[in-house]
């Protein structure tokens, strides 16, 4: 991957070339476990596909170009992702968490990672002072999201990166609502970018695979060795599907960003919810933020996700269940829009931690349909 080559060229061409064996324009799916050596220890560079497969090689390759990243590294699922990267560290060390993050990762760090002596702490990642408190000085990550899950909240990733160093941890940003066509973390100052590449990067809902993209060698070679001890790797078919949904990433994150947007600002102006939460808003806290961090495609694109307060858990669950374009279902990132209940679906483990979702909230994965159709999708809803 030459650097001159601008996203939407490094998503169809990095570590895509041609086939040299038969000129395939795609990428082939080597649907195989392992290499035939001409000799022992002489192979073709592959040899067993958990520690390398050329398929998974051209996605891993490819997100890191589209990243700005040296190392790309793909895994089974996010969350196998986020396992991996905590498996970095040794017992007795800390991790810092947002106080709205996503449960996965509470669940991961709060119930599985403690048993294994990994400690954790929570913290208003948008308040420094609240941050610097959590990191102390002995801190080994400091994970983030922006914008947040659920609450979208906004965090400045500057101030986030110098509090982690200064602490000797590294920033680690969960990048799955923005990708890398939107915001690139690694630029203000991040160690590690992570994704649920189950979401936006895959875009069509028919995959679950999991990236981390770091420049820091150190910390590559060590999530590379983990990579293949562990095992949690992506097949060649999902490796493939991801490859192909990275091609179209650039012109689906812009669709979604505008119909995202034309939602929150119809939400906004209804009278009968409460606050709708969206980065693109002007009234949002964290819109100004948002215009600096979220401009990497030359000019601010704010993603597809909206959620807004429905006033009760009671009517958050009847509009839940009265949309008809909007699916009822977990996950989020799919050309098609989706509806869910937080409190309830994808954050449930919170319940218990002091940490938990409001039970009015609702999620909208805004999809690429036409958005004045999402919209009277979303008025009938509401008007039941």
């Amino acid at each position: 991957m030459t650097q001159h080559m601008r996203f939407e060229t490094a998503a169809i061409h990095a570590g895509q070339d041609p086939d040299p064996a038969t000129g395939a324009a795609v990428v082939p799916i080597y649907q195989t476990s392992t290499y035939v050596q001409d000799s022992v220890g002489k192979h073709k560079g592959f040899e067993y596909s958990r520690t390398d497969n050329p398929t998974r090689r051209a996605v891993e390759t490819c997100l890191a170009a589209l990243e700005g990243a040296e190392h790309g590294i793909a895994f089974a699922s996010g969350m196998a992702a986020t396992t991996t990267l905590a498996m970095t560290l040794d017992a007795g060390a800390r991790v810092v968490l947002s106080d709205d993050v996503y449960g996965g990762t509470y669940r991961l760090f709060a119930k599985v990672m403690s048993r294994l002596g990994i400690e954790w702490a929570s913290a208003d990642l948008t308040d420094e002072a609240s941050v610097r408190a959590a990191l102390g000085e002995s801190a080994g990550l400091l994970i983030a999201e922006t914008p947040t899950n659920p609450t979208l909240k906004v965090v400045d990733l500057e101030m986030l990166a110098t509090a982690a160093h200064d602490a000797g941890a590294l920033l680690c940003v969960d990048n799955t609502f923005a990708t890398p066509y939107l915001q690139r973390p690694l630029e203000f100052g991040a160690d590690v970018v992570f994704y649920s590449a189950t979401k936006y990067l895959g875009g069509h809902s028919d995959l679950v695979v999991g990236a981390i993209t770091t420049s820091n060698d150190e910390l590559a070679a060590s999530l590379r060795f983990l990579q293949n001890s562990v095992g949690a790797i992506p097949g060649p078919l999902d490796s493939w599907l991801l490859l192909r949904g990275l091609k179209t990433l650039a012109i689906r994150m812009r669709a979604h960003s505008d119909n995202a947007l034309q939602v929150a600002n119809w939400l906004a102006q209804r009278s009968d919810i409460g606050k709708v939460h969206y980065p693109g808003l002007a009234g949002d806290a964290g819109h100004s933020l948002a215009r600096k961090q979220m401009a990497a495609a030359g000019q601010p694109h704010f993603g597809g996700m909206v959620t807004f307060d429905a006033g009760s858990e009671e009517r958050a669950l009847q509009v839940c269940g009265a949309t008809k374009i909007f699916f009822l279902a977990e996950s989020l990132g799919g050309v098609e829009s989706l509806i869910e209940h937080p409190g309830k679906m994808t954050h449930a483990s919170l319940e218990g931690s002091g940490m938990e979702v409001g039970p009015g909230l609702v999620r909208l994965s805004v999809g690429i349909e036409h958005p004045e159709d999402l919209i009277a999708d979303l008025e009938a809803a509401l008007a039941r």
